[in-house]
């Protein structure tokens, strides 16, 4: 069945376009607009087959999860750990890639929810269905859990989520021991050397397949020291230990490009991220 052009009138509040639709695999539709770029429809009121010709509404391009090929959420960007209501711990994580990722499957007619860091510095296009910022590790953990109720094919675990939050501070006193120092709002420097511990964080990763039992679950490793055999170690041990489906790894162990480890067979070395996202999104298609 093909499915022509028809105009549709413009009426009070919503803007109707002249689209091209196209009928796609699986009975499910997308539509191309005047830019050329293919992105989901929603029903009118009516849809009309016949004799090939489907009437579908815009309203701000708006997303019916129906006419999605899948339902993905990308977590990206930093998280930070307050010491005081002034000062945190954090990482140098931006969010671009993570945010280029759900541009990527946004662009391919998926249905994105987007989770990224409120300190993220990446200032490009988000555009995911659903944006929603996230503070500290245990703000992301809570995000996620939430929405563990609903249909999920896919999470993409991209967030340099912190490895450590701050614990109890202690200050020498006179006896040479320490003392724990108690709450405020802004530690003084007056009080000269201070001893910090650092706590480790909650695993979300870890935590997902219990979440999500049926969800393919990609995982980050973003690994610093060794070479490229440790970082694909450490990649591998990921999916063993958390029961992920992938994992991706990059940084300075790693070298230029990406690794995608899977539970089987060899891993695929991908040289940058257009090449990446279409892996991912190949693998998260399978099957779904």
């Amino acid at each position: 069945m093909k499915c022509g052009k028809t105009p549709i009138k413009k009426t009070s509040n919503i803007e109707h376009r002249t689209l091209n639709i196209e009928c796609l695999k699986r009975k499910r539709f997308r539509a191309r607009s005047a830019d050329g770029h293919v992105r989901p429809a929603v029903f009118a009121l009516d849809v009309e087959f016949g004799i090939g010709h489907c009437q579908l509404d815009f309203y701000n391009w708006a997303v019916c999860s129906m006419l999605n090929d899948m339902n993905c959420v990308v977590t990206a960007g930093p998280t930070y750990e307050p010491l005081d209501e002034v000062r945190r711990l954090t990482n140098f994580s931006t969010g671009r890639l993570g945010t280029e990722l759900a541009n990527y499957l946004a662009a391919r007619g998926h249905g994105v929810t987007l989770f990224i860091g409120e300190t993220s510095v990446y200032s490009g296009s988000r555009r995911a269905r659903r944006v929603e910022t996230f503070t500290t590790t245990v703000d992301l953990r809570d995000k996620l859990k939430a929405i563990s109720t609903k249909k999920v094919d896919a999470i993409f675990h991209a967030a340099a989520v912190s490895d450590f939050a701050f614990g109890r501070i202690f200050e020498p006193n006179g006896n040479g021991k320490l003392s724990e120092l108690k709450e405020t709002k802004k530690i003084s420097t007056r009080q000269g050397k201070l001893l910090i511990e650092l706590v480790p964080t909650p695993k979300i990763i870890a935590d997902l397949r219990g979440w999500f039992p049926k969800t393919k679950l990609v995982g980050w490793k973003f690994e610093a020291d060794g070479g490229r055999a440790e970082a694909l170690a450490a990649a591998q041990r990921q999916i063993t230990d958390c029961s992920t489906d992938l994992c991706v790894v990059n940084g300075p162990a790693y070298g230029d490009g990406f690794g995608l480890v899977g539970g089987k067979g060899t891993p695929a070395h991908l040289p940058n991220p257009p090449v990446l996202f279409d892996a991912l999104e190949k693998f998260a298609r399978a099957g779904s």
